[in-house]
């Protein structure tokens, strides 16, 4: 797991690798671009306030941009390489997290299907370049390949840690320490004689469940506020972001001086590359039965945890309980300008709900709930009775949407109840 190679493509031509070396510093920046993807993709998504969906929609567009710049490089840069991979991660968090939070898709099913995906983009994969090795990225189709399966497991490893806290409600902290270890048996496998590529992606789908959970406990406060939520450090998700971006920026300075992860000639790859193809047959059967046995133990390991007397999330009815107050009265000492953002998008929804745009109710709804989550640390301290009514009645409209809820959208009669009930509390 710690080389990389060159080959001829099918005209002749020598191709520098379009992938880094595969050594420390791959793994050291590579959960660095998780923990931003995790920590950045939730601060974002509250800043802009243009809803989940619409916040996907423009990482993907950038996603495209970079991959495009990327793609047209004829040897492995490590700024277009790494900025690629961040906004990967974050591209790859949201896919999952519109699954989760808008469409409501039980976080075991969205491990599920992802598996299947990276399964099939492997398998055709394989079919087509007969390797799936990183060693080899060497044209436009492996390269395709491996930026899809990239794609996938992000949004793959963000589902089963996601599910993972779900059915253990670990705390962010001490989840770390489940992927490190496994990707710490995966390496000893490895030195003993795994199948490297298998090591890899293995490995690789794992960093991200690690990042992620790095960047929870970093972000979380150190208090939970209700009932199961995740505690931490507290720095929150932005000041998160800003560190782990300036890590990789210096990683990525540093990689770009040194070259240290950049084999020069193709004489150089093609011997590391050889030096590596071979492996013994027999010693990666016994890694082989190890892997199942890990599997089997991490099986075990959830199920146990599962079973053990945990706090979850709090139950949707103990957000209800709204404070009863004379309307206008639980926003008065907020600032107008942002007591009006939200009746504006508020009134968005109303509208739309009226008029039959389904889309459009549920998409102003969902900015609704993002900014109102966004200025909740400035919006409590000045009025915690009015917080809390206006936050109860917030819950009801975000549930008849079906945001935040398990129970699938209501009618737009109860909708336009629920709004209208809000905007008569906000005045």
């Amino acid at each position: 797991m710690t080389t990389t190679t060159e080959a001829r493509t099918r005209s002749g031509r020598l191709m520098l690798n379009k992938v880094p070396e595969v050594t420390i510093w791959f793994w050291v920046i590579k959960v660095l671009c998780t923990t931003v993807g995790e920590s950045f993709a939730d601060w974002i998504n509250m800043k802009l306030g243009v809803g989940l969906v619409n916040t996907a929609w423009i990482f993907t567009a950038v996603f495209v941009v970079v991959l495009a710049v990327q793609l047209r490089l004829k040897r492995y840069v490590p700024f277009p390489y790494w900025l690629t991979v961040v906004v990967v991660s974050v591209t790859g968090t949201l896919y999952t997290d519109i699954l989760t939070d808008q469409l409501n898709v039980p976080l075991w099913i969205s491990s599920a299907v992802f598996s299947v995906l990276l399964a099939v983009v492997f398998g055709v994969w394989w079919l087509r370049e007969r390797t799936l090795s990183i060693h080899s990225v060497t044209t436009l189709p492996r390269e395709s390949f491996y930026w899809l399966a990239v794609l996938v497991t992000f949004a793959l490893g963000t589902a089963t840690g996601d599910w993972t806290l779900e059915l253990t409600g670990w705390s962010p902290g001490a989840s770390v320490l489940l992927p490190l270890g496994l990707i710490a048996a995966i390496t000893l496998l490895w030195k003993f004689g795994a199948n490297p590529v298998l090591s890899f992606w293995l490995a690789y789908i794992l960093t991200r469940p690690l990042g992620a959970n790095i960047g929870d406990w970093l972000a979380s406060p150190k208090v939970a506020q209700n009932p199961g939520d995740p505690t931490g450090l507290a720095l929150g998700t932005f000041t998160t972001s800003l560190i782990f971006l300036g890590l990789i920026l210096a990683t990525v300075v540093y990689l770009t001086v040194t070259r240290s992860d950049v084999t020069e000639t193709y004489e150089a790859a093609h011997a590391a590359h050889a030096a590596h193809a071979t492996g013994d047959p027999r010693k990666e059967r016994v890694a082989l039965a190890g892997f199942g046995l890990l599997a089997v133990a991490t099986t075990g390991l959830l199920v146990w945890a599962h079973s053990q007397p945990h706090v979850g999330p709090a139950p949707e009815t103990d957000n209800t309980s709204a404070v009863q107050m004379a309307p206008g009265q639980a926003v008065k000492k907020f600032p107008p300008t942002k007591v009006d953002a939200l009746k504006t998008l508020a009134s968005t929804s109303l509208k739309d709900a009226r008029s039959g745009n389904a889309t459009g109710a549920h998409a102003a709804a969902q900015s609704l709930r993002d900014l109102w989550d966004a200025d909740q640390a400035s919006l409590q301290p000045l009025d915690q009775t009015g917080w809390t009514s206006i936050d109860a009645q917030m819950d009801k409209v975000l549930k008849t949407f079906g945001i935040d809820h398990s129970n699938p959208p209501m009618s737009p009669a109860q909708q336009e109840k629920e709004l209208n009930a809000l905007l008569t509390d906000m005045g």
